[in-house]
């Protein structure tokens, strides 16, 4: 239950912003948002909860661990605004993930307190083109309609990353699509034309967009000039390493509802040194993380800092909560997160004039973040 039941200060609403009173009721939801005759607290900034679609771990844990370590990120994301989140997975062999899968599955539907929400799964990989792996590790494979079904019945599986141009992979998006799954075009080797026949077939965005994928060029416009050119969604990691600023702003312009995604690792909120990433070892230095040879391994990012870096390259507070928040909610097809507004779950990051956080509530419980 919320320690709180009204909080003051600059508010984001589904309509706009307003300076005014966010009243939380008993049960976690927004009970009313009205607007001050006077202001109040108006250096205090008032958000939707941030929603990542690509964790693969945090605080020294790794989604493939399972088990406690589930919480364990969700916990350290919490703190950093993230109030709800896909447990993300990494190319392993199919009894691995299988068993994580269904340890996933157990942790889904309760929410140990100071934790984010545990929307279900992104299943990045094993499906995907082994040209491009990136950190992945390497038991990529060609999907089977039985295997991808005997997985997607072990946990709710929210959004498969495909590589489409590999055999047999448009009629599993065909599949995928018909079953409410998001299916994204990723670690892919495809042409324009395979991206295209893909969103045809049923794709609706692209994972980690510009990162493990065929690039844009003027006469071979690859998997990227798909996602610019037809995309209505596609993820992207603004931790200004994966993607230049200038490659980001392009994708603003193109894509409407791009949305961000941290693709944090063990790593995140930790200090330098090394962790796991599935089967990988890797290192954390200098604020990102890489595989022995240089390779980007996911990174060290968290919501928190993907709202001031596109602030840092001129977006408005409100388009990078956009992206960090309702696009991400929408594409999940989630009507009670992801915006401000009466009965919508009272998850809400409240910061300072310098975007730095003061409080995170989930589901309307206060989390600790002092030692953030």
């Amino acid at each position: 239950m919320p320690s709180l039941s009204e909080l003051h200060g600059r508010i984001l609403t589904s309509s706009g912003w307003i300076n005014g009173t966010l009243t939380i009721d008993p049960e976690g939801r927004i009970q009313s948002i009205t607007k001050s005759i006077k202001t109040v607290h108006e250096d205090r900034i008032l958000l939707p909860g941030f929603i990542d679609l690509h964790v693969h771990g945090g605080a020294g844990s790794d989604v493939m661990q399972g088990g406690e370590h589930l919480q364990t990120i969700a916990a350290i994301h919490a703190r950093h605004g993230t109030t709800s989140m896909l447990a993300t997975t990494v190319t392993a062999p199919l009894p691995e993930l299988k068993q994580v899968l269904t340890q996933i599955a157990a942790q889904i539907g309760v929410r140990p307190a100071a934790t984010s929400r545990l929307l279900g799964v992104h299943l990045e990989g094993p499906f995907i083109n082994p040209e491009k792996l990136g950190a992945q590790p390497d038991f990529a494979c060609i999907a089977v309609h039985e295997q991808i079904q005997t997985l997607c019945k072990l946990a709710p599986v929210r959004v498969v990353t495909i590589a489409p141009e590999l055999p047999d992979h448009i009629s599993i998006i065909k599949d995928l699509r018909q079953q409410g799954i998001r299916v994204q075009i990723g670690h892919s080797a495809g042409s324009y034309e395979d991206g295209v026949h893909a969103m045809q077939a049923g794709a609706s965005s692209f994972t980690h967009l510009f990162n493990a994928m065929s690039g844009l060029h003027h006469r071979e416009p690859g998997m990227v000039g798909a996602a610019l050119a037809h995309a209505e969604f596609a993820e992207i990691i603004p931790d200004l390493l994966h993607v230049h600023p200038g490659a980001i702003r392009a994708a603003l312009r193109a894509i409407p509802h791009l949305y961000c995604v941290t693709d944090s690792t063990a790593a995140a909120g930790m200090p330098d040194g090394r962790y796991m990433l599935g089967s990988h070892q890797v290192s954390k230095c200098m604020g990102g993380v890489r595989l022995a040879d240089g390779t980007l391994a996911g990174s060290a990012l968290t919501m928190d800092l993907a709202l001031r870096n596109l602030v840092s390259i001129g977006l408005s507070i409100e388009d990078a909560s956009h992206r960090l928040s309702r696009n991400p909610a929408r594409y999940l097809g989630l009507t009670d997160r992801g915006s401000l507004e009466a009965e919508a779950w009272a998850d809400i990051v409240e910061l300072d004039a310098n975007l730095q956080l003061i409080n995170v509530y989930i589901e309307g419980e206060k989390i600790v973040i002092h030692d953030v």
